[in-house]
């Protein structure tokens, strides 16, 4: 429904992860008896939040970790990892640096030009310690990237940039053919990332395996401050997931939809799953981990853009375990921790004993939701005042 923003122009109002809240129905479902599994391309996960492709985030050995731990972590082959021999050393002088200094030092670090053998390299890593390998790059890589990657053994790829459409329109170089290019490679494809009904739906039939959902949500980036861009993750979800509803119900192919960033603590990720998604992916929590690369620093994949930074380098902490955070147990007060029990115990609230029948569960409009009396915990900085 649209409102009247000024003459002749409308408007509809969208909504993010603060302005709604999840309300119970009429049953209960033990905790320890819901299904929280995640399907992509007829394999099956135990964690449906995936780790995003942040230099920051994801390293091999995360990527190990979060494979043996039940799910999926998203290695930038357009980062440090692949640029750099020994990345660890660059990424001690990322975090050491002063928040004047981050961004071009960045920039300066990203300037070094990519290694064929380090793509390889690193994925090889990753399947020798018998880990799933799933691998991001933007479009313009997408193609050569690919074949490396393939034939170094991963298992996913994923082709993700700020707006991704099907209809790309350049005189200056030739696009990416996204269907062609879901056919020609080998490994199932994720594409991303999208915000709207139409574009999803035409996505969904390029032949993808999944469609990542969100642009700016993201903690560490600064593209809806820098292009204005962008749609709040409740309602890019729901309107990503109906596209989804459709095409499996003309088609009969169910394609997963993953909401992309936004998501701080385990309640925003239970509303993600409401709205719609079959997965959700995160960066700021992981990086938080113990086993993160980023050494309690967080930075976007923009970050590093030569003329136009979209992402900035942040101060998160590591606050434990990536098993801690997953599945606890939680030693903070503020939802960030035991992530996956968190789920649980919400469908298990709610009454639900799938992700699919969480997508039926009832959402309201509740912009209190987050302060109605918790005004000693918003003056103590604790919990929900954080």
């Amino acid at each position: 429904m649209a409102e009247w923003i000024g003459i002749g122009r409308r408007a509809r109002r969208c909504y993010g992860f603060d302005e709604i809240a999840l309300a119970p129905g009429t049953k209960t479902v033990n905790p320890e008896e819901v299904d929280t599994s995640f399907e992509l391309d007829a394999k099956l996960f135990r964690v449906p939040i995936i780790a995003a492709a942040m230099d920051g985030v994801v390293d091999v050995r995360f990527a190990v970790t979060m494979s043996k731990l039940g799910g999926l972590a998203v290695l930038n082959l357009e980062g440090i990892q692949t640029r750099y021999e020994k990345p660890s050393e660059v990424l001690e002088k990322i975090a050491k640096a002063s928040t004047e200094e981050a961004t071009r030092l960045v920039q300066a670090l990203y300037k070094e030009p990519i290694k064929e053998k380090l793509i390889s390299k690193r994925i090889e890593q990753i399947k020798k310690e018998k880990a799933i390998a799933i691998v991001s790059c933007t479009p313009a890589n997408a193609q050569n990237f690919g074949k490396l990657a393939v034939a170094a053994g991963v298992d996913f790829f994923v082709v993700q940039s700020t707006v991704t459409t099907v209809r790309h329109i350049s005189k200056a170089y030739k696009s990416l053919d996204i269907k062609k290019f879901c056919q020609d490679i080998k490994v199932p494809v994720l594409i991303g990332n999208c915000v709207t009904y139409g574009v999803t739906l035409e996505l969904l039939s390029t032949g993808v395996a999944a469609v990542l959902v969100g642009i700016g949500p993201g903690a560490s980036c600064t593209t809806r401050g820098v292009l204005g861009i962008g749609v709040p993750q409740v309602t890019s979800t729901i309107d990503a997931a109906a596209a989804r509803d459709y095409y499996f119900k003309h088609t009969g192919k169910y394609i997963p939809i993953i909401c992309d960033g936004g998501m701080r603590t385990g309640g925003d990720i239970c509303k993600a799953f409401a709205s719609g998604a079959d997965a959700v992916m995160i960066g700021s929590s992981f990086a938080r981990a113990k086993e993160a690369p980023g050494l309690g620093f967080h930075w976007g994949m923009a970050t590093s853009n030569v003329n136009l930074p979209r992402g900035t380098r942040i101060k998160v902490g590591t606050i434990g375990s990536l098993e801690e955070i997953l599945f606890g147990p939680a030693k903070v007060d503020d939802g960030s921790e035991n992530l996956m029990g968190a789920l649980a115990t919400s469908m298990g609230s709610l009454g639900v004993a799938t992700i699919k029948e969480m997508h039926d569960v009832e959402i309201i409009i509740a912009p209190s939701i987050q302060t109605e009396g918790k005004i000693f915990q918003a003056v103590q900085h604790v919990g929900m005042g954080k």
